[in-house]
């Protein structure tokens, strides 16, 4: 786990970087920066349009007694994704949007729940050992 928490806090540095230069020394670097800053500003405002949606529907569910575990999956990916919107570079913003956008999000959180439901299978709690 550590291995990957490493490699995951410094390739995409790493990557952001060399991206923002390529991209900078193609548009310069004042272009660059006012592309990251509005690709920021519409990030959370797309983050908040959707984290409200979901917390509407978490809400109504509740109320109706149900257990919204669908939504609250949404609402964990959407939180990731305004992390990642607000952070600086194009790699993160890319996924970030696309964990907002409702339709892949929906396909994400599909398989995330998939490989969730694998993790904590039945067969991982022992009976006997309670």
């Amino acid at each position: 786990m550590f291995f990957k928490l490493f490699l995951l806090f410094s390739v995409i540095p790493v990557v952001e970087l060399a991206i923002l230069i390529k991209i900078g020394s193609f548009f310069g670097v004042l272009n660059t920066a006012m592309i990251v800053i509005l690709t920021a500003v519409v990030g959370a405002y797309m983050v908040r349009l959707e984290g409200l949606g979901v917390l509407s529907r978490i809400q109504n569910m509740m109320n109706q007694g149900e257990f919204p575990g669908d939504e609250l999956i949404s609402g964990a990916m959407i939180l990731v994704a305004g992390a990642l919107l607000l952070t600086p570079g194009f790699f993160t913003d890319i996924i970030g949007f696309v964990m907002v956008i409702p339709v892949s999000r929906n396909i994400i959180a599909k398989h995330l729940k998939r490989y969730l439901e694998k993790k904590i299978s039945p067969k991982d709690i022992h009976i006997d050992s309670l």
